[in-house]
């Protein structure tokens, strides 16, 4: 599973898009699919977990599971 796949499920959770979580923390467009094949700066993935009501350990974690 991928750091953006664990973000996605868990924005889905919460009936929030993709594109409103990166619009409402600034980010550009399309930044936070682009983890689907890359690892994300410990900044911007701390924003993201805020913003889901989670830790980026969880989010880690949840990514090494198959």
């Amino acid at each position: 599973m991928t750091i953006y796949s664990v973000i996605k499920g868990l924005a889905q959770k919460q009936e929030i898009s993709v594109y409103q979580m990166e619009h409402d923390l600034g980010f550009p467009n399309g930044i936070i699919s682009k983890w689907n094949h890359s690892m994300p700066g410990a900044d911007k993935l701390q924003l993201v977990a805020d913003y889901l009501g989670v830790t980026t350990a969880f989010v880690l974690n949840k990514s090494k599971e198959n």
